[in-house]
C-alpha cells in the first residue's frame, strides 16, 4: 500500500510538471538559398503546451542576439517569422519561449539548448552570357563583360580567369583562341553587387567557355558560356 502511494504521488508530480510546461519543436528547413534580393528567411516552430500553461504566450527567435517574435497560427500551434540575414553562408537559429502559469507565475526557456546553425547556399551564378557585337570593334577585338553576384559573404575575390573551348572541333578551338580576359585579377566581389568580368573577342562571332577562380570553399570555379555574336535585324 505504502509503495502504491509513493509510486501515485511520484506520477502525480511529474504530471504537475509536465503541465507547466512547454515544447518547442523546430520545423525551419536545415538550409535554404541565399535570397539577393529581399534577404529574409521564415522560420517556423510548433508548440506542445501543458495542462496548466495559459495564455499569453510568446516566441521569439534570438539565435543571432536579435529577438524577433514568431506569429502562432489560429489555433496557437504553429509559429512563423521573417527572419533578416544578408551576406552570410548561415545564421544560428534558437527560440526563447515565455508563458505563464495559470496567470500568476512566468516561467521561459531556450529551445534548444545550443543553437542551431541554418546554411545559406550562394544562387547560381551566370550560366550564360551573350556579348552584342553589332557595333565596331575597339582596340582590334569587340568587349564585352561577364556579370557575377556573389549572396553568402560581406565580400568574396575573384582570383583568375581563363577560356576554354566548348567543344573539339577546328571551330571551336579557333573561337578559343579568339577569346582573351581583359580584367585584372583579384577582383573584390561586394555582397550583392554585380562585379564584372571583360573579355575581348578577335571574331565578331565566337563562343568559349570562360572559367572564374573564385576565394570559396563552396564554389571554387564556375564555368559560363559566352557567346560573341551581333543582335538580330530588328531587334
Amino acid at each position: 500500500m505504502r509503495q502504491a502511494f509513493r509510486l501515485s504521488c511520484a506520477v502525480a508530480v511529474a504530471l504537475a510538471l509536465g503541465g507547466c510546461s512547454v515544447q518547442v519543436h523546430n520545423t525551419t528547413p536545415t538550409h535554404f538559398q541565399a535570397d539577393p534580393n529581399i534577404g529574409m528567411y521564415p522560420v517556423t516552430a510548433t508548440i506542445k503546451s501543458g495542462a496548466l500553461v495559459s495564455s499569453p504566450l510568446y516566441l521569439f527567435e534570438v539565435g543571432g542576439g536579435h529577438k524577433v517574435r514568431l506569429h502562432p497560427n489560429a489555433t496557437g500551434t504553429a509559429w512563423r517569422a521573417m527572419l533578416p540575414v544578408r551576406c552570410k553562408s548561415s545564421f544560428p537559429l534558437q527560440y526563447l519561449a515565455i508563458w505563464q502559469i495559470q496567470g500568476v507565475s512566468t516561467r521561459q526557456r531556450l529551445f534548444p539548448a545550443q543553437p542551431l546553425q541554418i546554411k545559406l547556399d550562394q544562387p547560381p551564378l551566370t550560366k550564360a552570357a551573350v556579348v552584342d557585337t553589332s557595333g565596331p570593334p575597339v582596340h582590334g577585338g569587340w568587349q564585352g563583360t561577364v556579370d557575377y553576384e556573389f549572396s553568402t559573404a560581406a565580400n568574396t575575390n575573384i582570383t583568375g580567369a581563363k577560356i576554354e573551348p566548348v567543344g573539339k572541333t577546328p571551330q571551336d578551338l579557333l573561337w578559343a583562341r579568339s577569346i582573351h580576359v581583359v580584367s585584372t585579377f583579384p577582383i573584390s566581389a561586394s555582397c550583392d553587387t554585380p562585379t564584372a568580368v571583360a573579355l575581348s573577342s578577335g571574331y565578331r562571332v565566337a563562343k568559349a567557355k570562360l572559367v572564374i577562380s573564385i576565394q570559396s570553399k563552396t564554389t571554387p570555379t564556375w564555368t559560363t558560356t559566352v557567346s560573341f555574336r551581333p543582335k538580330p535585324a530588328g531587334v
